[in-house]
């Protein structure tokens, strides 16, 4: 499968940022091979129960642009914007990928959220995970198959103060903790035409 890539939206002519905050953030290329990826690209798309959330912004309520699905041990049920959700069980696949990624984190997670960004107009506005079901200065373990987009973050004291991470196909990227108590993220939305994207957060739910 080809997968095309995109231009990030701070740093256009480089890759990952200079000077990313490496105590905050941690980024590995190719924790996956090619051929594992696409299987695990196509699997995910194709298996996974996706659902569209209702969110409200500014008095209104909007489709979510993106796709989601939650999955995780018995008992995580995730409360956000005032609706829960109840996971559904852990399939072979996403415990193969929480194996791997847990002893990188260094802590055994319970949950992860799927995010299913169909093309180009899928994305995730400046946001923190910084719900109370997820604790104080929450570590999450991200990993992206298909698309190329990039992650943005900025400091919530200083917009300027900004960083992109290209996540590439079979990527892991960590957010430590103090990085959703001080900073944003989000996946722009792209004018280029781009190709589908899943990415996987894996989360300890309180």
């Amino acid at each position: 499968m080809e997968v095309n890539t995109e231009q990030l939206c701070f740093f256009p002519e480089a890759g990952q940022s200079k000077g990313l905050p490496n105590e905050l953030l941690e980024y590995r290329s190719g924790l996956f091979d090619q051929t594992t990826s696409d299987f695990l690209l196509q699997k995910f798309i194709a298996e996974a129960p996706w659902k569209q959330t209702i969110q409200k912004m500014y008095d209104k309520e909007v489709l979510t642009p993106r796709l989601t699905a939650w999955y995780g041990d018995f008992g995580t049920d995730y409360s956000s914007a005032g609706k829960v959700s109840n996971p559904i069980p852990w399939t072979p696949e996403l415990l193969m990928i929480k194996n791997k990624v847990e002893p990188l984190a260094g802590i055994k997670f319970n949950s992860v959220l799927l995010n299913y960004y169909r093309d180009g107009n899928d994305s995730v506005a400046w946001h923190s995970d910084r719900e109370s079901v997820l604790g104080k200065n929450p570590i999450i373990a991200s990993v992206s198959f298909g698309q190329v987009r990039s992650f943005d973050i900025r400091s919530k004291a200083d917009h300027s103060e900004k960083y992109s991470v290209r996540l590439e196909h079979g990527s892991f990227l960590l957010m430590k903790a103090g990085l959703q108590e001080h900073w944003e993220h989000r996946i722009a939305k792209s004018t280029r035409p781009v190709k589908a994207r899943v990415n996987l957060t894996f989360r300890v739910v309180l």
